[in-house]
Order: structure tokens, then sequence, then C-alpha cells
């Protein structure tokens, strides 16, 4: 997803807080790296549109808040599958 970077954060960051999208999702949905995600997310939107900055952050921080048991669930998940076997 090429295009202007402004608009990108704008739509990036729409994505993120309607589907609650980690940075890691957004990233593959616009076929962009992770880095630009947060550049544009972090920085770019913030001089934007500062609600929908705030609004972003705030899915962002309770994802962030979230990880550690997102990872503890894929490494049961892989260990159960690893048993069966």
């Amino acid at each position: 997803m090429k295009g202007l970077p402004e608009e990108r954060a704008v739509m990036l960051a729409e994505y993120i807080v309607e589907h609650e999208a980690t940075v890691r999702r957004a990233a593959q949905v616009f076929h962009i790296s992770k880095s630009t995600v947060h550049k544009d997310v972090a920085e770019r939107l913030r001089y934007i549109s500062p609600g929908l900055f705030t609004q972003a952050q705030a899915v962002l921080q309770q994802n962030k808040a979230q990880r550690h048991i997102r990872g503890g669930l894929a490494t049961k998940q892989k260990y159960a599958k690893q048993k069966c076997k």
C-alpha cells in the first residue's frame, strides 16, 4: 500500500481501531512493515488527527498489555500439538 504517508496513517489507524488489530496484523493486511505501521500510527497520526491518534493508541496499549497472554497460549498450543504426535 504505497501512497501518501498521511493518508496511509489515517487508514491504518481506522483499521486498528475498527478491528482492534495489532501492529503485526495491520502490517500483514496493508502489506507493509511493522515499523512503517508503528511510525505512521505513533508519529505521523499525532499531527494529522489527534482524536484518531488517541483511539489507536488505546487499542495498541491494550494489545501490548495482553501480548504475554497470547504468547503463552501460542506456546501451550505448540506443545499440545507435539504431545499428540
